[in-house]
């Protein structure tokens, strides 16, 4: 058969010519040994290149760290290639995440041999695609010049930056969050179409990575919402499994394509087996919530693994297991495809039963697997009494072929040099890895991108205004008493932005009041004691990312609440700051007989007691922009969407008793909850005009 010639280029090496074509010697041979020749199947390739590579590069390969780009760097001194790469050093404990000793860029690919990196700095896209070029053209002057693969979360949702989840936002084109895209999408099945808005997501989202260099992508999340109190929440696509397996389907399908290529961005489907059946809602970034609860017969397969089986059949290049532990005591015996399966209480990267014999054996998954960061060192759960390299080698034998967030060279080489890791295994985990790399185009014409397609590719303005269109389509109305909305030719308008931090709270009601006068649809006001209509936006926040609260974590929108600790202390907790004012606002236009709309930007299931009845019109966003929201309160714009989660009634239908059991169930999704509640309970919100807060909820006008 004939073939193409790719269009190689080479920075350090050369190219050789055989039979009339070029390749890239990337080991100074002279030779065309099987791994630099394109003609050949990634596979074929990546057994070659095992078989030349010694222990070092071989360990290197299996570890994936975080590394910052030169302009990060402070110090000028401490970089090379002109401010392009960082070179400091980071001693460990410096910072939380320095869990070992960080060494500069170019020791670490020359020396240490890892070519796994996760890029979590946010620059402009040419600066991005120099700085890959760059690590490749240190990579291309080593011994066997095997590039890198960059990887990142998610960098196309509008959001307020969280190390490790939302680590780059505003610089790609810019869309909802995820619970925003699910509210679009499942708004327009709701009206008889289908999801293909989530498809033009990940397809205008996969050009621009794939122009920049970021070839793989820790996303996206296929858990299903089940526990309310669950600080990711915001992060998933709610709690439909069915829903949640269309998407998860549709967003590999469209960044990585039909297989996986030199176009492709590769997929890491997180959290395997779902980590949204959470005990009360502590998260396993800590201790308090190293724990996978299913008290309930038949949610594991039921309501968690559908979405990482759609995820499987999608071919999702590879999985990143969850940190948690199934719980033996807190659960009901739970089947996979008619078998028992037995929980062995470690976490699930060291869980061979889970990634063996239910992912790889029952599932048939085929790429590789990924660890969540830092398995080894802080989130070892189940085997905390182990040393490092004790735990290297029970989630490498377990299944886990890369581990994420670490260089620790020492600790796994020293794993394979006692004997518990066998070199074979090593090998297996490293052509997984090599042939993902061989199949992205990364040994031949994709090594190198252009900065200048870069710049021009993200600046494409039809990918920003789709984005636009799903931030309108995302609005979600839940309430809209005596037809306060469309806001026809509405005078004088107070625009208002509450937030847990005061001074976000200052700077984004500057925002939104700037963006409703840029739109031009009302005549506003800044003294809210002469409006007529009232739009304030409340932005909640509970709990934090790495550290446990000390009670549950909070739902309802609240100030100064008194609450109770794990412990039995007496603490306070506030979601909002500047309630009574928000109260005084809103009493001040209704006694004027004005209209008060309220939005609520959920990134949890907030509890809406508090806030629900001071509304004459409520609206659900998900970090959806003010102007969509103008624009849909206005009538520009058709309200479509719908809830991608139920919300809960109260504090009692979540309720905890003494012995930490939950009133209503961790491991069901809210729209099945009723099910299992006690009687005269029901779980989802009623608002005053009688609207049911569940799942696919929304109105339109």
């Amino acid at each position: 058969m004939e073939h193409k010639q790719p269009k190689l280029e080479v920075r350090v090496k050369k190219l050789i010519e055989v039979d009339g074509l070029k390749f890239k010697d990337l080991n100074n041979s002279g030779k065309l040994e099987p791994y630099k020749d394109w003609r050949l199947s990634p596979k074929e390739r990546a057994e070659n290149l095992v078989s030349l590579m010694n222990l070092d590069e071989k360990v290197g390969m299996m570890l994936i760290n975080t590394r910052q780009m030169g302009l990060t760097q402070k110090d000028k001194s401490k970089t090379s290639h002109d401010g392009v790469l960082d070179e400091g050093i980071v001693e460990k404990g410096e910072t939380i995440f320095a869990l070992a000793k960080v060494y500069g860029t170019t020791h670490t690919i020359e020396n240490m041999h890892l070519r796994h990196f996760i890029l979590r700095d946010n620059w402009s896209p040419a600066q991005m695609a120099e700085w890959v070029n760059t690590m490749n053209e240190v990579c291309e002057g080593t011994r066997l010049g095997i590039p890198c693969l960059i990887a990142s979360n998610s960098r196309n949702e509008n959001t307020e930056f969280i190390f490790g989840m939302n680590d780059a936002a505003g610089i790609f084109s810019t869309w909802p969050g995820t619970l925003g895209l699910a509210a679009a999408a499942k708004g327009e099945m709701k009206s008889g179409g289908d999801a293909s808005l989530i498809s033009q997501f990940a397809e205008i989202a996969r050009t621009e990575w794939d122009a920049v260099g970021i070839r793989k992508g820790y996303m996206y999340m296929a858990d299903t919402v089940t526990d309310p109190r669950w600080q990711r929440i915001y992060g998933t696509f709610g709690e439909d499994p069915e829903f949640i397996s269309d998407v998860i389907g549709r967003v590999i399908d469209g960044f990585q394509g039909e297989e996986l290529g030199s176009h492709s961005i590769a997929m890491t489907t997180k959290h395997f087996p779902g980590g949204g059946a959470r005990e009360n809602g502590f998260d396993p970034h800590y201790e308090e919530g190293k724990w996978n609860l299913y008290p309930t017969p038949g949610s594991l397969e039921k309501y968690h693994l559908p979405p990482f089986q759609a995820a499987v059949e999608h071919g999702s290049s590879s999985f990143m297991p969850y940190y948690s532990i199934p719980s033996i005591k807190k659960s009901a015996v739970q089947k996979f495809q008619g078998e028992d399966i037995p929980f062995e209480e470690v976490g699930f990267t060291f869980n061979q039963y889970f990634l063996q014999h239910i992912l790889r054996g029952l599932l048939g998954f085929k790429g590789y697997i990924n660890s969540d960061s830092g398995v080894t060192n802080k989130m070892s759960w189940g085997v905390e009494d182990k040393t490092e390299a004790e735990r290297f080698a029970k989630a490498v034998n377990a299944g886990t072929d890369l581990v994420s967030d670490t260089n620790d060279v020492e600790n796994l080489k020293l794993a394979i040099q006692n004997g518990w890791i066998s070199e074979n295994r090593i090998d297996e985990a490293n052509i997984r890895l090599l042939t993902e790399m061989f199949a992205l185009g990364l040994f031949d014409d994709r090594t190198y991108v252009s900065p200048e397609n870069a710049a021009a590719v993200i600046s494409n303005q039809a990918n920003w205004d789709a984005a636009y269109e799903a931030h309108k389509k995302s609005v979600t109305i839940l309430k809209n008493s005596n037809q306060t909305l469309p806001l026809t030719g509405a005078k004088k308008v107070y625009v208002e932005v509450f937030h847990k931090e005061p001074e976000r709270a200052a700077s984004y009601t500057e925002k939104a009041r700037k963006e409703c006068q840029e739109l031009g649809l009302f005549s506003l006001t800044d003294n809210y004691e002469e409006a007529e209509t009232a739009i304030l936006f409340l932005h909640p926040k509970s709990g934090a990312y790495f550290n446990a609260t000390p009670g549950l974590l909070e739902l309802e929108i609240c100030e100064n609440k008194p609450e109770k600790a794990m412990d039995g202390t007496d603490y306070e907790e506030t979601t909002l700051s500047n309630m009574a004012h928000l109260k005084e606002v809103a009493d001040s236009v209704h006694v004027r007989g004005g209209k008060v709309i309220i939005s609520v930007n959920f990134i949890l299931p907030w509890i809406l007691g508090n806030v629900e009845p001071l509304a004459d019109a409520l609206i659900a966003g998900y970090d959806t922009y003010y102007n969509a929201q103008f624009e849909v309160m206005a009538g520009n714009f058709k309200p479509i969407g719908v809830l991608p989660l139920t919300l809960p009634a109260s504090e009692e239908v979540i309720a905890v008793d003494e012995n930490g059991d939950c009133v209503s169930r961790n491991d069901v999704p809210g729209f099945d909850k009723d099910k299992y509640m006690p009687e005269g309970l029901k779980y989802a919100y009623e608002d005053r005009d009688g609207n049911v807060y569940k799942l696919g909820h929304g109105l339109t006008y």
